[in-house]
């Protein structure tokens, strides 16, 4: 029986187990697979945009060798974190159902590891850190389940010599697109937008133009994919349907938060943004007892909340935990 448990140990994750630790509050973090898994799955080659003293937590120092993190200093500096602090987490654990328990007058938390050991866990109050990069957004068209079809984008190395289709107008179909080309893949940038968003790194923004206004990698602004095949993808643009030859195709279009897990919980969920219904202060749900933090909270628009605001809701959510305590604790 815990005082807390919180589901993920990304960033924000951790941001609370360390405020709840600071308070005495006896926890267990469960993570599905390692700790800061959402930036282990990031590009090898990425540099945040963030300083790194907007991704710190804990009062402990991030230190770089640039004046921008990069993602391996990133990884290293949440190990040095739980390391240092010795956080209770237990990774490669993958909550498959919360559920109250009327004789325990807890949550009940049943898990599964990597092996298949199911385990049950309870705990007053859970807080859920879930993120949103396990559910990448589909296209919802024929062919998107082909085996050539990807929604994440590691390394450029697999696609050389390949042509690769690239769904999407945001920083990871930018830089994705940059890598390919570098590495000799014959690279088409497909986006719905009529421009490249406005929001894509300074630094990342003037090379892919270059590619662009270059002609070094095919483009098509204000076209949609309508299928994939094994060997093209059908496509529609202003000019009309066209049809591009393709071993790879990357959909890179953002991901969503994982809102029928909420929902199981009987966490009411706004239909037109995807916000759970939350306390502004206090983070805490209307099921009583349930907290959510981090991008979580920021529903359908993920890009509203990152780490460097999303880790300022565990301050909030320890002290309410703390409060209802009381002299419990």
């Amino acid at each position: 029986m815990y005082d807390v448990c919180v589901i993920g140990a990304g960033p924000c994750g951790l941001a609370v187990s360390v405020e709840l630790q600071k308070r005495q509050i006896d926890h267990v973090v469960l993570e599905k697979s390692c700790i800061a898994s959402t930036i282990y799955r990031f590009p090898t080659q990425m540099i945040f945009n963030s300083t790194p003293e907007r991704l710190e937590i804990a009062d402990i120092p991030f230190y770089t060798q640039g004046g921008k993190p990069t993602r391996q200093e990133a990884l290293n500096y949440y190990r040095t974190v739980v390391a240092r602090l010795k956080l209770p987490i237990r990774q490669y654990e993958t909550v498959e159902q919360v559920a109250w328990d009327d004789g325990q007058m807890a949550f009940s938390i049943q898990s599964r590891t990597l092996a298949g050991q199911m385990i049950q866990t309870f705990a007053r109050q859970v807080v859920i850190a879930t993120g949103y990069f396990d559910h990448p957004n589909a296209l919802g068209v024929p062919g998107e389940e082909l085996p050539h079809v990807q929604h994440y984008y590691r390394d450029a190395h697999p696609y050389y010599g390949q042509r690769v289709v690239i769904v999407g107008g945001t920083n990871s179909a930018a830089e994705a697109a940059i890598d390919l080309y570098r590495v000799g893949a014959e690279v088409t940038l497909i986006h719905r937008g009529a421009a490249l968003s406005d929001k894509i790194k300074p630094w990342v923004r003037p090379e892919i133009q270059s590619l662009i206004d270059h002609e070094r990698i095919a483009f098509h602004f204000r076209s949609r994919v309508k299928a994939i095949l094994p060997d093209r993808v059908q496509v529609a643009t202003p000019e009309g349907d066209i049809e591009i030859a393709a071993d790879h195709v990357l959909a890179l279009i953002g991901y969503h938060p994982d809102t029928p897990f909420l929902s199981e919980l009987g966490v009411e969920i706004d239909a037109e943004s995807g916000i759970p219904t939350h306390h502004p202060e206090t983070y805490e749900t209307n099921v009583a007892g349930i907290f959510i933090a981090g991008v979580v909270v920021s529903g359908y628009d993920a890009n509203r909340i990152f780490i460097e605001n999303g880790r300022l809701h565990a301050p909030a959510i320890a002290q309410a935990i703390r409060d209802r305590l009381g002299s419990r604790i």
